[in-house]
């Protein structure tokens, strides 16, 4: 019996393989990910040393692992009645309590990274991932669904900007390019699971829209994001400005209007790969974003 017994029983250290991969798929490594580049790209392109990028990139890095983790463990119950596929948490893999620990733990460390940038930086950015929070535990729910996307990300360039050498603020179409660019990527994000959302009670300002309507609207911010970056920089060669603009409402609408199908994420896909070009335009204007 004892043998039995000891033989049924993983030990520590074969569970770690299984803990590290629950936590990694829990934590929404792809929007992580894809927000941590787009930043750092940012950082070097707006003259940051390369000490300072690994800083902001690190706070990123963090505060998006923090507000992932913190969203799988808060919704596990939620995700467990809606079947919702690639969710660790509800599936069993990896404990709810050890995927808040670490929610907890990175959002720690990213205040104190965030304020290792300096004071104005690190209130800003910390300020944006505690909306996200916000958003996971209680505003998603709401109308106001949308408002933690557009200060998370609007506040992401002035993260950038702040921890410049002076401190400038950043230039004010940054900012909203950024919020709009959030706003795009709530609708996205949600767009494929407004139905189960409806059925668990969750009524933000997506889902009180429909499914139909989001997809038809997802393109509107995308659309303006890029409208306030396609201007020619100052100084760039040629009016290229216009024929991304064009390019990029084509990509938009396309990536509003696919319905929901075999892949759950398109739509998101195509949000962040306008939002991949739109940060290339901000790329191209340098050091302006200050």
């Amino acid at each position: 019996m004892d043998t039995t017994d000891r033989l049924s029983s993983p030990s520590p250290a074969a569970r770690l393989p299984q803990l590290a991969g629950g936590l990694a798929l829990s934590c929404h490594p792809g929007p992580v990910a894809a927000v941590t580049v787009l930043v750092t790209a940012l950082a070097v392109s707006s003259g940051l040393g390369g000490g300072r990028c690994a800083l902001v990139a690190s706070a990123v890095l963090a505060g998006q692992l923090s507000v992932g983790w913190c969203n799988d463990a808060f919704d596990a119950r939620r995700d467990a009645e809606a079947a919702r596929p690639g969710k660790p948490v509800a599936e069993g893999v990896v404990g709810a309590g050890t995927v808040w620990g670490a929610a907890f733990a990175a959002l720690f460390l990213c205040a104190a990274l965030s304020f290792a940038c300096g004071a104005a930086a690190g209130a800003v950015h910390l300020a944006g991932v505690l909306a996200a929070w916000a958003y996971n535990l209680r505003l998603k729910e709401t109308v106001l669904s949308w408002l933690p996307y557009a200060i998370g990300f609007g506040g992401l360039p002035c993260l950038v900007a702040l921890s410049l050498p002076g401190r400038p603020w950043p230039a004010w179409w940054a900012v909203t390019a950024g919020a709009l660019l959030g706003v795009a990527a709530h609708l996205a994000d949600v767009l494929p699971d407004i139905e189960a959302d409806l059925r668990a009670g969750i009524r933000g300002l997506p889902q009180r829209w429909g499914e139909a309507r989001t997809r038809r609207l997802l393109p509107v911010p995308l659309v303006a994001a890029t409208a306030v970056l396609a201007p020619v920089p100052t100084g760039a060669p040629g009016g290229w400005g216009p024929l991304v603009l064009c390019a990029l409402v084509a990509v938009a609408a396309y990536a509003g209007s696919r319905r929901v199908g075999t892949w759950r994420k398109a739509a998101l896909a195509g949000t962040v790969a306008v939002a991949a070009v739109d940060v290339a335009l901000l790329l191209a204007r340098g050091t302006a974003i200050a």
